[in-house]
């Protein structure tokens, strides 16, 4: 008995029955399991579901069915694995998080993107969704071809139709054995667009299309949960070699409540990003005080959209604390793109472009055998009709050979031999009714051949021109892009390590606005020259209550914005980076964009092109010293800001203004006293300098404002109790800096200090704003001209205890140019730089 045990005992290799083990389970994993088909970009399960789902005619327009029930259907027939793994992917084609278009509409608990599980496939529903229905268009006219399924019963697809290219519009992620495919989802219009483009450049002439085209269309992945991805290096990178790393960020707003504090606002995540985990995550980091400014963390998510509001402590800084969140949590998360899928059964890695030819190629093949489908179908009804039409002629001989025969097959044969009528024509012709002998049924088969006729010219062109094949393709393709097509989620932003991206704006004129409570966007010049036509400036624009507009600007996108506080600090970004808005719109808060410091306020904006030599950043302090700096000195600045001046502690810096030494400067006090001198009195100090007396100013008194003569031809001077006056700036004689000045306006107790400074111009206007937040607009042409020693006219009634807050400068008038905005900006310039290089600040 063991003699014959031993017997059968086989000695094998067993390194070399690994190998064969393993790499014919490696090749089932690859082919067969975890990576898509770059032609209708499914793997196995999901092409089994979606045909079991058309199987049982649960579409679009019929009721949902219990998901149990598809679950079961493909398992049994087509998917011989575990229930769990197909219910997974049946669910995750439902999810609107994870998928960007859903092939499957779910009706119950298809859980959240907080990572929650779907309910049990007992209690949820499906059907197929809208946009699946074009997945299997034309499934059952041998667009496509089947094959056995496991046990040999039923025959599956392998491969389905595809009107759209799903492998890049919903994207995938696998992992094979030694491979993994990870396709980030695209936008629908923009994928059949290059689709088109390809098919363009082959019709209209004959060549293939090159990656920059296409590169020029799809902008870069549209993940379904939004967020911006960083930078287009990654994008780039990804679409020309198959494998990138993409930079996605969280979309962020910090928002400041009635109580001081600031709030960072969550309200789009990263692809993939577990939002619970996340929050857990920020809890974690702030209990081991690795970030430390954060005192509460609430989710406000609901159906309408997600919301995660992060409360600060009144002393941090918003930006520091949004970085470090980014720095350690999924709120900034690399998407590695590998744009790995099958072609022919056999993996490979391919760019954008290969992509799309392989998808463009099934297509044709599908639109071929769709094609060849219906003719044969037209050809052999053609047939038909053409027997039916002959025998109506001779229709008397056929009743009679019909009524003379015992049955329907010697009716048949005699028919054949008499006429010569084929056996399909023979067969249609025994089976007719009699009510085929009508007149008005010959005029319907007449008009049903000559149909068919027209019908199988097109469908012959189409299958013996290749030009008119890719045209139907792109016809159909579009019509789908017109159907289900919808705007970007994902913005692609800045990414200011990326030095390509700068490469990529163009160099354009801009105005940029900002408001005094610290709201700043970027409107494009048309914008801004439509305002100027109605007369009326920026209507409309959405701002909160007891704003308005303070800096209204002219550059262009490639400029720098130089940001100076009243701390004395100096910020510094490209005009590009701050975001475009309508002219309705309200923009974004300041300090979304700086890292200011809190109680910091933005007190001059000025731009510049380039930090060359001549030209000097001029400052005035509230205690009446003023400096004059070389630009160059400020030509890096950090993200965290720069000292611009040193300031003792009871100091604010209160205007800065670019000049060219050659200026007239003129300093206003709040007890009404002036001082202009030539700014080559101040000689040029070093950035950290504090610098030197402007004005002597007596006790408490202080400046409220510096101006340059060249901004206008009157100084408009306004008091605390809304009272002012213009004057000419040439009652303003020249004195070396450093004296007590000369009196410009007369304080009285009916007059209050001076509040406000301002050099106008004839048809100007200006904003009062008092301290309870009402505005008034005057037109300066209506202000009584005066001599310095006055204390002017009415300007505004105020009620008790109610003073005017501050004064600003109205720059919507029709008459006034970007030429005079480009002035106030920062003095005189020439017309013909004015129209030329108008961005040149002066």
């Amino acid at each position: 008995m063991e003699e014959n045990i031993f017997d059968k005992v086989q000695e094998v290799d067993l390194q070399k029955k690994m190998e064969e083990s393993y790499i014919e389970y490696a090749m089932s994993v690859i082919a067969s399991r975890a990576l898509p088909d770059v032609r209708d970009g499914l793997k196995p399960v999901q092409r089994r579901i979606l045909y079991s789902m058309i199987e049982l005619n649960n579409g679009p327009d019929k009721p949902h069915r219990k998901c149990a029930r598809i679950v079961g259907d493909t398992m049994g027939k087509y998917h011989p694995h575990g229930d769990s793994s197909i219910y997974g992917a049946l669910v995750n084609m439902a999810q609107d998080w994870s998928t960007r278009y859903p092939l499957v509409d779910g009706h119950g608990n298809f859980g959240s993107v907080d990572g929650d599980g779907a309910a049990a496939m007992r209690y949820t529903e499906a059907r197929l969704s809208k946009i699946s229905m074009e997945m299997l268009a034309d499934i059952n006219k041998n667009t496509i071809d089947f094959a056995p399924n496991f046990d040999g019963t039923e025959k599956e697809p392998t491969v389905l139709p595809s009107r759209y290219p799903n492998l890049l519009v919903n994207g995938t992620s696998g992992i094979a054995v030694g491979m993994a495919a990870n396709i980030p989802p695209h936008n629908l219009r923009e994928v059949i667009q290059a689709v088109v483009k390809i098919i363009d450049n082959q019709i209209e002439e004959e060549r293939e299309t090159e990656i920059e085209e296409i590169l020029s269309i799809v902008k870069g992945p549209d993940f379904p949960t939004g967020a911006t991805i960083l930078g287009t290096r990654g994008i780039e990178e990804a679409y020309r070699t198959g494998r990138g790393k993409i930079r996605v960020r969280a979309v962020t707003d910090i928002e400041t409540m009635p109580n001081g504090k600031s709030q960072i606002i969550v309200t789009e995540l990263p692809y993939m990003v577990n939002k619970a985990r996340l929050i857990e995550k920020i809890a974690e980091l702030v209990r081991d005080k690795k970030i430390d400014g954060i005192t509460d963390i609430n989710d406000h998510s609901n159906r309408e959209g997600m919301r995660i509001c992060i409360t600060l402590r009144r002393d941090a800084n918003a930006n520091v604390i949004l970085n470090q969140l980014y720095k350690h949590t999924q709120m900034q998360d690399t998407f590695g793109v590998i744009m790995l899928a099958l072609v022919g059964n056999t993996p490979k890695v391919m760019s954008l472009l290969e992509m799309l030819k392989h998808y463009l190629a099934h297509q044709e093949e599908v639109v071929t055998r769709r094609t060849q489908y219906d003719l044969n179908k037209a050809e052999a009804r053609a047939h038909i009709v053409s027997g039916l039409l002959k025998a109506l002629d001779v229709i008397d001989e056929v009743i009679r050979i019909i009524r003379g025969s015992k049955t329907r097959v010697e009716a048949k044969e005699t028919l054949m031999e008499t006429f010569g009528f084929s056996d399909v024509q023979a067969q249609e012709i025994v089976n007719m009714r009699l009510y085929q002998l009508t007149g008005m049924e010959r005029e319907r088969l007449e008009k049903e051949f000559n149909d068919l006729q027209i019908k199988i010219r097109e469908l012959k062109a189409i299958l013996e021109d290749r030009h008119l094949l890719l045209r139907v393709i792109r016809e159909e393709i579009l019509a789908i892009a017109e159907k289900y097509g919808d705007d970007r989620r994902t913005a692609i932003g800045y990414d200011e390590f990326d030095i390509s991206m700068e490469d990529l704006i163009p160099r354009e004129n801009t105005v940029i606005a900002m408001t005094k409570l610290g709201y700043i966007k970027r409107m494009t010049v048309d914008n801004f020259r439509s305002q100027n036509r109605g007369g009326k400036g920026i209507k409309g624009m959405s701002t909160i209550d007891d704003d308005y507009i303070e800096e209204l600007l002219m550059t262009t996108t490639h400029h720098f914005l130089m940001f100076f506080t009243n701390m004395g600090r100096v910020y510094r970004i490209k005009a590009y980076e701050i975001p475009e808005a309508s002219r309705t719109a309200r923009g974004t808060a300041i300090i979304n964009l700086l890292q200011l410091q809190p109680d910091e306020k933005i007190t001059a904006v000025i731009p510049i092109r380039e930090f060359k030599k001549g030209s000097y950043l001029f400052m005035a302090t509230r205690n009446g010293l003023v400096k004059k700096t070389p630009i160059e000195d400020y030509a890096n600045v950090r993200k965290t800001g720069l000292a611009a001046i040193s300031l003792r502690e009871d100091d604010e810096l209160i205007e800065v203004k670019f000049t060219d030494n050659k200026k007239d400067i003129i300093l206003v006090t709040k007890f009404g006293q002036c001082i202009c001198f030539n700014e080559n009195d101040v000689r040029s100090t070093g950035r950290v300098s504090m610098g030197v007396r402007g004005i002597n100013l007596m006790e408490e008194d202080e400046v409220i404002g510096m101006q340059l003569t060249c901004q206008g031809d009157y100084l408009l001077i306004v008091s605390e109790n809304g009272l002012g006056k213009r004057t000419s700036i040439g009652e303003f004689t020249r004195q070396n800096r450093g004296g007590k000045g000369v009196k410009c306006y007369k304080i009285t107790e009916k007059t209050g200090n001076v509040i406000g400074v301002k050099a106008v111009n004839s048809g100007n206007e200006i904003m009062m704003i008092t301290t309870e937040g009402i505005i008034i607009r005057l037109e300066c042409d209506s202000i009584s001209i005066l001599g310095r020693i006055t204390s002017g006219v009415k300007l505004m009634d105020l009620k008790d205890n109610i003073t005017v807050a501050s004064i600003a400068k109205v720059r919507d008038k029709e008459e006034e140019s970007e030429k005079e905005i480009l002035q106030e900006a920062a003095g005189e310039i020439s017309a013909e730089e004015a129209e030329g290089e108008t961005t040149e600040q002066e």
